[in-house]
């Protein structure tokens, strides 16, 4: 049995959470999210609790097991609370907007780059080098910052580009060639 699968998920008020046809629904004041569990893994609902148990023994029962629950406690947290992914760009002229349900950004290429934003996140610019991803799904905001950060790679010399903000960047000490050296 796995240990994570095990924990109980207590429901906070506001989210209810209902399980049928082998897909979990979790409503909340955020949103609604759903995931389909796999028949190996058995569903439980009791009152503001939720719980997670192997059905059927399998070589890969146990991980399933783990799995589900974290991906459900995920969502009770999504819809509850919400999950936040922030982003600091750096660079010379490097900056970013919100344009209507558009990032645009000035990251020194020939012309702004700019990219939709999905429906149901919500994006902010606080500053013109700080930019805020919001929403219920927690992949979702982890991939759309990745799609972000993927434009413009922090580079490791000067640290120009895009990364988020508790990320340390490791930087390389530049060639020392011809700088007063005889």
């Amino acid at each position: 049995m796995s240990r994570i699968g095990k924990e109980l998920i207590v429901m906070p008020s506001g989210v209810s959470a209902k399980f049928e046809n082998n897909t979990l629904t979790v409503s909340g004041p955020k949103g609604t999210l759903s995931q389909t569990i796999d028949s190996e893994i058995r569903t439980i609902i009791d009152g503001q609790n939720l719980s997670f148990e192997i059905a059927t023994e399998s070589a890969t029962s146990n991980a399933k097991h783990g799995l589900y629950r974290a991906l459900a406690h995920n969502m009770v947290v999504g819809v509850s609370e919400g999950f936040t992914k922030t982003l600091q760009i750096s660079g010379v002229g490097y900056k970013a907007s919100v344009s209507g349900n558009k990032l645009v950004m000035n990251l020194g290429f020939s012309h702004p780059v700019e990219v939709e934003i999905p429906s149901d996140l919500k994006v902010t610019c606080p500053s013109a080098t700080e930019v805020t991803i919001s929403g219920a799904d927690r992949q979702k905001v982890g991939q759309f910052a990745s799609k972000i950060k993927y434009i413009r790679p922090v580079e490791p010399y000067h640290g120009y580009g895009i990364k988020y903000s508790d990320e340390v960047v490791i930087r390389k000490v530049g060639k020392t060639a011809g700088k007063g050296k005889k």
